[in-house]
């Protein structure tokens, strides 16, 4: 009988712990969830999931669009920029990652102009560390534009999407993306 009374209770509180701790993940989740606002990102060069003109692509000129960023929050001290492809073949296709891009204080809106380097730039999937435009072996693809403004700069020196999205972590105000397609 001791024995059953041990188990039970072993088991309960194991089960407590394993309790709190989902809790405390689930809740830290929606309250980072909560804490991040919503920028807006628009391209005069094309609308919300509308085709990315040729003139930035790799059967055009292969410059970026001009980007506007609205709605960034107080106390952001840089912008990060990330283009990728999700429907490449081998998997998602990095693109352009752009970090530490200056905000000055107090600003709300930024205009990254079209063929500019408007940060730090970290290294693509075409292994080079610049924006190369959508350029799909067959069919349509879908380009995400994300941008995060964040709380810091990074402390980066050669960087790929991956070192950026780790540094980042923890690091987010507000975030917003922007769908564009090239056939």
């Amino acid at each position: 009988m001791k024995k059953i009374f041990g188990v039970v209770f072993i088991t309960v509180i194991i089960l407590t712990i394993v309790g709190i701790i989902f809790y405390t993940w689930q809740t830290s989740l929606e309250q980072e969830e909560m804490a991040s606002g919503k920028l807006i990102i628009t391209s005069p060069a094309f609308k919300d999931g509308e085709k990315i003109p040729s003139k930035y692509t790799c059967d055009g000129e292969n410059i970026n669009p001009e980007l506007n960023i609205e709605g960034i929050p107080e106390g952001t001290k840089s912008l990060v920029l990330i283009v990728d492809d999700p429907d490449a073949p081998a998997g998602t296709w990095v693109h352009w990652v752009v970090f530490n891009i200056p905000v000055p204080p107090n600003a709300t809106e930024i205009k990254i102009a079209e063929n500019s380097v408007p940060g730090e730039e970290g290294m693509n999937d075409f292994k080079k560390t610049s924006y190369g435009g959508p350029c799909p072996p067959s069919g349509s693809h879908r380009y995400y534009f994300r941008v995060y403004a964040l709380d810091t700069k990074l402390n980066l020196d050669f960087a790929t999407k991956s070192d950026v999205e780790l540094a980042m972590k923890n690091h987010i105000l507000a975030k917003g993306e922007l769908i564009g397609r090239f056939r």
